[in-house]
């Protein structure tokens, strides 16, 4: 049983002795006061599992003891009796935060059964602090979010101040930069701990569906809607509820979710009740909401909403110092998950990793350091392990076309000074088509009416860029 030692107060002794008594058979070891300053005395000096209190007493009454107890030490739970049956009573005690309530003269029975049932609420108790306590430590900062350099300190000094609050927070940054972790490291880190944490992409699901997802539905609201369903916001009651990719919620959505924050409540789709949701809201982005309030494609209302505390997160590139932090913590990762061999990295592999832009970020760094260890027969990693990285030009075969045709502009722009640009538009077109009609005309062994059909350019504007750029054609094949 978990219930070990218990505290009686009252100022009879027969229902001291007849409690002693009956507990201590059970194995229970019981302490005894006739009055509220006796026990509170040696409530400081002992830990007790339950206290079992009288509500009238010649010094301090029951409930303000109750009080005392609950301010000191929270853990113990306490049982209220009186031999007044008065609803009063019974609404004061729990409203308190006692346990449980009895009436005198109660039976023993109904004291037995008591203890039962506290002795299993002290064993989930313990189960939800040792669990809180994993959770905590599973997502504490220091173990999820990895990084020293002085862009990554800036995001913990917002973290810390935002985290023990209710705020709603808007996380914004490039795909891959972990704005999931740093939602789910305020949630973990909140009062909401032990409560859910729900994430809905709203990119990922088509509107017609999105709107059932977070509000609900009820039977019937539409084709298909066979049973009532909860929402996203329902099932997070009382939790945090992370909205990834809100630039992508459709407008009407949007000024449903605006409701929300503003009136703390919901109402299903389909339905005409109002549900009460207490819901921390926790929305991120890529996208730049403030252009799209220009371009009327986001409420600007519901962008004041949701930025009450914006954390930018910075891009892998903005912050190299942490890369071999984060390789070094993927090894790791690897080794104990996947059961790879690899310890580490050679200087060298460290260095060309650093070097990378990482277009696709943390998320592309972990991908890449996990493939690298599970083909690897090395112990340490060396630069032939991550074929992944290209020379200078830092490119990547995972990359999209516009990303390394960024990379590759930010590096031959970056390398010029300002007052000896000119007539860059141009110039960079020019480069841009070479390439693309040498390649199609290839592709098409020389046909020039084929090569201009696959463009979506007249003959005659081919046949003249062919000779303006000086674009050779093969007729081989």
């Amino acid at each position: 049983m978990a219930i070990e030692r218990i505290l009686v107060v009252d100022d009879e002794e027969s229902i001291r002795w007849v409690l002693s008594r009956a507990l201590s058979k059970k194995g229970i070891r019981v302490d005894l006061a006739a009055d509220g300053n006796e026990a509170l005395g040696l409530f400081r000096k002992n830990t007790y599992d339950l206290a079992i209190l009288d509500v009238k007493m010649p010094d301090i009454s029951g409930l303000d003891l109750l009080s005392r107890f609950q301010e000191e030490a929270p853990q113990t739970l306490v049982v209220i009796m009186t031999a007044e049956s008065s609803m009063k009573n019974a609404v004061e005690a729990m409203k308190r935060g006692a346990y449980d309530y009895i009436t005198k003269p109660f039976d023993l029975d109904a004291i037995d059964a008591i203890i039962l049932k506290a002795g299993k609420a002290t064993d989930i108790s313990g189960e939800v602090s040792r669990l809180k306590n994993e959770l905590k430590d599973q997502y504490s900062l220091e173990r999820t979010i990895i990084g020293q350099s002085k862009p990554m300190q800036e995001v913990y000094k917002i973290l810390g101040k935002v985290a023990p609050s209710d705020v709603t927070v808007l996380i914004t940054g490039e795909s891959g930069t972990g704005k999931e972790l740093v939602a789910r490291a305020i949630h973990f880190n909140s009062p909401r701990l032990g409560k859910p944490f729900l994430a809905i992409n709203c990119a990922a699901i088509p509107r017609e569906l999105l709107e059932s997802e977070l509000f609900g539905h009820e039977k019937g609201a539409f084709t298909g809607a066979g049973e009532r369903k909860m929402g996203k916001f329902e099932q997070a009651n009382g939790g945090t509820l992370f909205l990834d990719e809100i630039g992508d919620m459709p407008l009407d959505l949007q000024a449903k979710l605006l409701r929300v924050l503003q009136e703390k409540e919901i109402t299903r789709t389909g339905g005409s009740a109002t549900i009460p949701v207490d819901v921390r809201i926790v929305a991120a982005t890529n996208q730049n909401l403030k252009d799209k309030v220009r371009a009327r494609e986001f409420r600007e209302d519901l962008f004041y909403r949701l930025n009450v505390v914006p954390i930018a997160l910075p891009a892998l590139r903005e912050r190299r110092d942490d890369i071999p932090l984060l390789v070094d913590y993927f090894i790791q990762s690897a080794r104990e998950k996947l059961g790879t061999a690899a310890l580490g990295c050679t200087p060298e592999a460290y260095q060309r990793l650093a070097a990378f832009n990482w277009p696709g970020n943390v998320r592309e760094l972990e991908n890449t350091i996990q493939r690298a260890a599970l083909l690897s027969p090395n112990p340490l990693l060396t630069p032939e392990d991550f074929p992944v990285q290209g020379e200078s030009e830092n490119e990547s075969a995972d990359c999209s076309l516009e990303t390394l045709i960024t990379n590759k502009l930010r590096n031959a722009i970056g390398a010029i000074e300002v007052q000896e640009l000119n007539n860059l538009y141009e110039m960079v077109l020019h480069q841009m088509e070479r390439p693309l009609i040498r390649i199609v005309l290839e592709k098409t062994r020389g046909n020039q009416v084929r090569t201009a059909e696959i463009l979506g350019i007249n003959r005659n504007t081919l046949r003249k860029k062919i000779q303006t750029l000086g674009i050779e054609i093969s007729k081989e094949g």
